[in-house]
């Protein structure tokens, strides 16, 4: 498209080593990192809100950021947006056989069971499907990934009333730990019981991701309510008072 490459055009000329723009000359793949991250934050409230201008605004900073990146690995003689674009096809085209090849699915499953079988494939180093997985991923997110990963070759719960089973299961013994006193027995309980919320968040197709945040934003309404109706008092207000105004807001929002 003419746009595209009209945005290609004007990052050569922000680029440009005689005339170009003293600060875009200056950065670096490290340089934009955190500005990237935080695009890609930015889109995901934009989704989150169902906000088609600012999903549409958020969408071309990130692309702004590829061709950025791209122009930079250019100039140092690495790799081109070129490059990008004919790797990202091949991929595409390789891992979905059953429609620019001649394997047949019968359903989303199945196509998931086999992008990780061709990926594995890909990647020789690789030892496990569970690899590859970035360390600075959130952990929620992480989970939900490592989970997704191992139910393609099957392992994961026939039944979402299992996961219920496990759930109570962990609950139990993070209780017996809690009784015991033994803190760092209770640490790995308690990831345990978050690993087994998350398995059941990603078996009802429930972002765990999204379910807390939305949670955090309703806490955060709420505790608003109840500082707005105690005012300087809330510093010498006790916990009876605090709920009294806590349930006046959990009412408001279920009218």
């Amino acid at each position: 498209m003419k746009e595209f490459d009209e945005l290609v055009k004007i990052m050569k000329t922000l680029r440009d080593p005689k005339n170009g723009c003293p600060w875009d000359k200056l950065q670096t793949p490290e340089s934009l990192r955190p500005h990237m991250i935080e695009e890609v934050y930015e889109l995901s409230e934009a989704i989150d809100h169902k906000d088609d201008m600012h999903m549409k605004e958020e969408l071309g900073d990130l692309l702004l950021h590829i061709v950025f990146q791209a122009k930079i690995a250019e100039d140092g003689g690495r790799f081109t947006l070129q490059d990008i674009l004919t790797s990202i096809n091949e991929k595409m085209k390789r891992r979905h056989p059953h429609i620019f090849g001649d394997i047949s699915v019968k359903d989303h499953k199945e196509v998931e069971h086999n992008w990780e079988k061709i990926k594995k494939k890909e990647k020789n180093s690789r030892k496990s499907i569970l690899e590859g997985l970035p360390k600075s991923l959130p952990a929620l997110i992480k989970a939900k990934r490592i989970q997704a990963k191992a139910a393609t070759v099957g392992f994961d719960w026939d039944k979402i009333d299992q996961i219920f089973d496990k759930l109570k299961e962990e609950i139990q013994e993070f209780e017996e730990e809690y009784r015991s006193k033994d803190h760092e027995k209770m640490k790995d309980e308690l990831g345990d019981i978050l690993f087994a919320l998350v398995n059941l968040a990603r078996r009802l197709e429930i972002d765990p991701e999204f379910a807390l945040d939305r949670t955090i934003k309703k806490f955060i309404k709420r505790f608003n309510f109840i500082e707005d109706k105690l005012k300087d008092k809330i510093f010498s207000a006790d916990l009876d008072e605090m709920e009294y105004y806590w349930q006046k807001a959990k009412d408001k929002d279920e009218e």
